[in-house]
């Protein structure tokens, strides 16, 4: 059994809330890196009230990965900023926000009298590329300086390895260029910490403060100490400050503030670094010989690179291991340095990207004495053990690569570069052994994950029903360039067409150099609202001035969506479509079109200026293809709200959510997958069923976009009215029901961190299953950090929460579980679970996974209808790597949708099947009070953990409750060829008549026999059915097409009505959306157009149905069209090929022979799009059929592929 709680905890269940971060004066909170950055100007505020000074604090910035979340964060603790009086105001962009912040530290000459306050500090906020932009403004600022009582930090958000970004970046050098001193935290509780030195340093030397900021830290989370007295601020007692000291002043000379900040402004700061002993050594001993300096991510990486070693802080000590934490990367303060350098033969630099530290220390130990100055390593290593040089006196330096300046560095990298300098130094023969013996098991774990190959990969898509899925075609015979959002992703969407980008505010500007050297005439450019606002307008007006024939796709969907959803513009109405107009015809675009879903909504509005037209967008191809012809700018405007803040409006009521939903009736459906191209929707998934894969509407998942309908198949309908039918409560039980579950014994926590990774699909709620686990540690008093992975994974991608649960919280090093060192997998998505950055954290005997075995369909399969779910092979690769014993899979999405009605159930039921099994050192208590205090769908979260843990305990009873008994403990039979021929023969009566199913049935009878009687003619080969079976299954398909009176059969038939009323609920109508030839328009390219019929058109397909006799009759006035003519004839087309096929059939052609007869398994769709997929087909058959004859004469005794002789 499982000690009992403690007191404590038994307290903190029931104090504890996640307002602590914000609410407690001081204590314990859970919080992010991002909280925290809210939390920091608070306590700022309380420590300047304490010293008798009422100060208040402004936030301005732009948000971007990793600070995406800042901005929304800053909103949510509004109530907490404004009784600190803290202002946030959102920039426009970064340079604007920038400049504002400049402007609070400019009250320090304001007239007297007007100021409010003692002083007003500040935090700037932004991503890698923003800080390059502020370059020019930050210059300026830092020149003229702080108040006293004011100070900036400056806070860059860097993406090392671009996963959220264009290009990786690292803000350390624009930092020092400007002037700035870099604070780099390693912690969530540095970002406080470090943050208060920040801010006292700015005020004390009149700089802007910088603090760099990465994924691993500024998203993690981590229980951290709220104290406003935590930190001792020690002002330098060793440094004079100039007559008039180093504050902003007006009048101020350019040269006079460029000497100030050169001759004294950044020798304060290093004063106030020395005073603080903000760098210091960690790890230190008498006879040190070997240092390590690090900062920032890549000291945590260096911390868990020791213990990967198997080198804690006594073992250092006697090696001879000095270890220095550097909290301000620049300027690199002389006095701690040289204290740490005294005495060591060697110093190896860990930093990520270029070198900013390691070119500091070695200017610093320059001009020591050669026999006391250590030899300095970092990003490369020495050539042989003579010292010649740095990485510009050799010829090749890349061949000498230590710690790679590229991408990031790991913990593996680091303990390679530890361990290869410290047996170059010399160490004891059982160290030397046990250094290599550590190596030999990294690279052992590196080398089988080299041949490790991800069944399929999860690529990051647009939310389903996005605008962006139709805004961001382009017409045939034309391309588009992309820009900043989440429409950067058509750039791997291959029927975009889109190539090529910029930096933000640039797009369609590459045009301007390109158009005069080049025959194309016209380009679409793709521009996010967010991004016109921010500063895209500026590249539509250099397009307009350099005359260019370009036309921009402004698409206004009504939210930053690649950051959250936040609003567009600071005005409280925020950005509109009229103003963009208003602006573009101000710009001087030569024609401006709007182009919208709701045409309708426009009715009313003012302030469009004249000659605009309003679209809908179905109309967007051809208003592009007009567009294109015309010289000069234009400029449509795509105006759809964001899915995804679709669905967050409806969810608070903010929107209205139309009682309208897309059904497909798989009978009709012929698989073609036009409605995937149409809509480029990930919620139309593939139903497989004895007729072949169709498909289906995940209707947990859809937004009602409602463009899959534009799909030219007649199986679509609308059911409008009503509403999903809500579980019944009866026919699902409660998992208490059950009985009781027995208590799982729970791991015991070591020395080393429990190390969990959460992996699974963005936007199902994997960060989500991390934070939750995150708050339970934190209410248990454990140590604890989470780091979240997802970047565009929001967007249907792969996405990973990484979960380190320690003792005490010294006990974790990092914030990413390492290479090999996963002691659980919790595999929401078996894709995900199979991919390498999950696979490199499993290690055979260690890792256990909880795996759900079912997945959503891939980004794959919406322009693939042959995808093959992957789901299957995903569960083999991780079971072939760790084995049988330590993986746990279940159907979770088949459970959760049976069960509680939701896919969106699926990682909270394998959460509760992994602790249920005893794979998670938390209490029961504490992760339902996480759940509680995560105040989303308690109920159902709690359910659904219970089910999961059912699932780990009795799996045949939990499936029992979801599919009949006989399918829980029996195989499904081998399908027979009788069997398929009896089911489409009783098919094929209803279509017809059985006369017409007697025909069927006789000539596939017809092959059976023929093949039966060539393999008796070859005793010795193994006979098969597989001809007569693909005549069967094909033949039927030509036999069963779907003409008018077919489709209406299909839609009248009693099981679709049924299928409808077990859907749904309450006052519904069923909409059926056709394209009657007789009826239908065509469009520009003369493809018919299908349009909505009311539910009358039941009705008529009822009487219709009973029509079926007329079929192929002279009074069959459907039998007439081309269509109808062609299909006729292939049957008899395909029933002579056959024959053919069956006067030359042997044992060496069989194969091809199979392959022939299953070719109308790609005739698929109606109208245009069968002729499409039929005259590819009529190829394929030709080659085909001349391959065959050209082998007609091959012998009885052939093998495939062989002549006889």
């Amino acid at each position: 059994m499982n000690a009992p709680l403690p007191e404590s905890i038994r307290r903190a269940l029931e104090s504890v809330t996640l307002d602590d971060k914000y609410a407690l004066d001081h204590g314990r909170a859970f919080m992010s890196g991002i909280q925290a950055l809210v939390r920091l100007p608070m306590l700022q505020r309380v420590r300047d009230a304490r010293l008798g000074k009422n100060t208040a604090g402004f936030i301005s910035g732009y948000r971007g990965s990793p600070l995406g979340g800042y901005d929304q964060a800053l909103q949510k603790a509004k109530k907490y900023l404004a009784a600190q009086n803290i202002v946030f105001q959102p920039g426009v962009n970064e340079e604007l926000a920038a400049t504002a912040l400049w402007g609070t530290q400019q009250l320090g000459f304001a007239p007297p009298g007007t100021n409010r306050f003692d002083g007003v500090f500040g935090i700037w906020y932004g991503k890698g590329p923003g800080v390059d932009r502020c370059a020019d403004v930050f210059k300026h600022a830092n020149m003229a300086g702080t108040t006293p009582w004011g100070g900036v930090i400056a806070v860059a958000g860097d993406d090392h390895v671009a996963k959220s970004s264009t290009a990786a970046h690292q803000s350390d050098h624009i930092f020092k260029a400007v002037g700035f001193p870099v604070f780099f935290p390693a912690s969530v509780q540095e970002i406080l910490d470090l943050g208060l030195h920040a801010f006292a340093m700015s005020r004390y030397a009149g700089v802007w403060s910088g603090m760099k900021t990465i994924q691993e830290i500024v998203e993690s989370s981590a229980t951290a100490e709220i104290d406003p007295d935590r930190v001792r601020i020690a002002l330098p007692e060793d440094f004079e400050m100039p007559p008039g000291g180093v504050h902003i002043r007006w009048p101020d000379a350019a040269l006079e503030q460029e000497a100030r900040l050169m001759h004294t402004k950044w020798y304060a700061a290093l004063a106030y670094v020395r005073a603080n002993r903000l760098n210091h050594n960690v790890i230190e001993g008498p006879k040190d010989r070997f240092g390590i300096m690090a900062s920032g991510k890549a000291y945590n990486d260096t911390r868990q690179a020791l213990v990967d070693l198997g080198l804690d802080e006594a073992r250092c000590r006697a090696l001879g291991i000095r270890v220095h934490k550097v909290a301000v990367v620049w300027p690199l303060e002389a006095s701690i340095t040289r204290d740490f350098a005294a005495g060591l033969q060697e110093i190896l630099v860990v930093e990520e990207k270029r070198q900013v530290i390691e070119y500091q220390l070695k200017e610093e130990l320059y001009n020591w004495r050669p026999d006391v100055r250590p030899n300095v390593l970092g990003k490369f290593d020495e050539v042989g053990e003579d010292h010649s040089g740095g990485e510009w006196s050799m010829p090749n330096p890349s061949a000498n690569v230590l710690l790679r300046a590229n991408a990031d560095l790991t913990p593996a990298l680091i303990a390679r570069a530890i361990a290869r300098r410290l047996l170059a130094l010399g160490v004891d023969v059982d160290t030397a052994a046990q250094l290599r013996q550590r190596l030999d098991a990294i690279e052992a774990a590196e080398r089988a994950l080299i041949e490790v190959k991800a069944p399929a990969d999860r690529l990051p898509w647009f939310c389903s029903g996005c605008p962006h899925n139709t805004s961001t075609r382009v017409p045939e015979g034309s391309r588009a360039v992309a820009g900043i959002g989440c429409h950067f992703m058509t750039v791997w969407m291959p029927d975009r067409h889109t190539a090529g980008f910029t930096q933000m505010g640039g797009e369609g500007v590459p045009w301007v150099g390109q158009q005069p050297f080049s025959t194309e005439q016209h380009i679409f450019a793709n521009l996010g609202d967010g991004t016109y606002f921010h500063s895209g307008i500026l590249a539509v007006r250099q397009s307009i001035a350099a005359g260019v024939n370009i036309t921009y796709k402004i698409l206004y969907n009504d939210a930053v969506a690649m950051t959250g959803g936040q609003q567009i513009g600071e005005r409280p109405d925020g950005l509109s479509v009229v103003q963009i107009a208003q602006a573009m015809r101000a710009e001087g675009a030569v024609k401006i079109t709007i182009v919208t879903d709701e045409p309708e909504k426009y009715a009313g509005v003012t302030g469009i200026p004249e000659g605009i037209a309003i679209e809908h967008r179905d109309r967007l191809d051809a208003i592009q293809r007009a567009f294109r012809e015309i010289k000069g700018t234009t400029v449509i405007i795509y105006d759809q709200t964001c899915a995804t803040e679709k669905r967050r409006r409806r969810k608070r009521g903010l929107m209205v959510d139309p009682a309208r939903r897309t059904v497909i009736n798989e009978a009709v459906c012929e698989g073609c997958g036009d409605c995937g191209e149409q809509s480029n929707c990930l919620s139309v998934e593939p139903l497989e069923t004895e007729f072949g894969r169709k498909r289906q509407i995940n209707q947990s998942t859809c937004n009602k976009d409602f463009s899959c309908v534009k799909g030219f198949c007649p199986s679509f309908v609308t059911v409008e009215g009503g509403q999903l039918r809500k579980k019944e409560k009866a026919g699902a039980p409660a998992p208490e029901s059950l009985g009781a579950l027995p208590e799982p014994r729970l791991p015991a926590l070591a020395t080393q961190p429990w190390g969990i990774v959460v992996a699974g699909v963005g936007g199902t709620g994997v960060i989500t299953i991390g934070q939750l686990l995150g708050v339970a540690a934190h209410l248990e008093g454990k140590g604890v950090v989470t780091q979240d992975a997802a970047g565009l994974a929001q967007k249907g991608g792969a996405t990973w929460s990484h979960v380190l649960i320690g003792a005490h919280q010294d006990d974790i090093c990092t914030t990413r579980v390492s290479l090999a060192a996963a002691d659980l997998i919790i595999g929401c998505d078996p894709v995900v679970t199979a991919a390498k950055e999950t696979v490199q954290r499993m290690g055979r005997g260690r890792t256990r996974v909880a795996l759900n075995s079912d997945a959503p369909p891939t980004a794959a399969f919406v322009h693939n209808p042959d995808w093959q779910d992957p789901s299957a092979a995903c569960v083999a690769e991780v079971v072939g790597l760790l084995g049988e014993d330590a993986v746990g899979r279940f159907d979770a999405e088949r459970l959760a949708v049976s069960l509680l009605g939701d896919t969106i159930y699926v990682n909270p039921m394998v959460l509760g099947y992994a602790w249920q099994k005893g794979w998670i050192p938390l209490s029961y208590a504490a992760l339902m009070r996480a759940i509680e205090l995560n105040a989303v769908a308690v109920a159902g979260n709690k359910a659904a953990f219970e089910w999961g843990r059912w699932a780990a305990h009795d799996l045949p009873r939990v499936m029992a409750l979801v599919q009949p008994a006989s399918q829980v403990i029996q195989f499904k039979p081998r399908e027979t060829l009788q069997h398929l021929v009896e089911r489409r023969v009783a098919f094929l009566t209803g279509y017809q008549n059985a006369a017409y199913a007697e025909r069927y049935r006789a000539f596939v009878e017809r092959v059976r026999e023929a093949e039966a009687a060539m393999w008796a003619a070859h005793p010795g080969t193994p006979a098969r059915q597989t001809l007569a079976e693909a005549v069967a299954r094909y033949l039927f398909k030509l036999m069963a097409y779907k003409d008018e009176y077919e489709v209406a059969r299909l839609h009248s038939d009693p099981a679709f009505q049924q299928k409808i009323a077990a859907m749904f609920e309450g006052d519904y109508r069923v909409h059926y959306h056709l394209a009657p030839p007789l009826l239908a328009r065509r469009n520009e390219r003369g493809e018919l157009v299908k349009r909505p019929f009311g539910p009358w058109m039941g009705a008529a397909f009822g009487l219709l149905a009973r029509l079926k006799g007329l079929r192929g009759t002279a009074l069959d006035v459907f039998g007439y069209t081309e269509e109808r003519r062609i299909e006729r004839a292939l049957i008899e087309e395909y029933r002579s090929t056959i024959e053919e096929l069956l006067a030359g059939l042997n044992p060496g052609n069989h194969a091809l022979a199979v392959e022939i007869a299953r070719l109308p398994e790609h005739i698929r769709g109606y109208g245009h799009v069968k002729a499409r997929h039929l005259a590819q087909v009529r190829a394929d058959w030709a080659t085909r059929m001349g391959a065959w004859r050209a082998g007609a004469g091959t012998g009885s005794g052939a093998a495939p592929g062989q002549r006889a002789a």
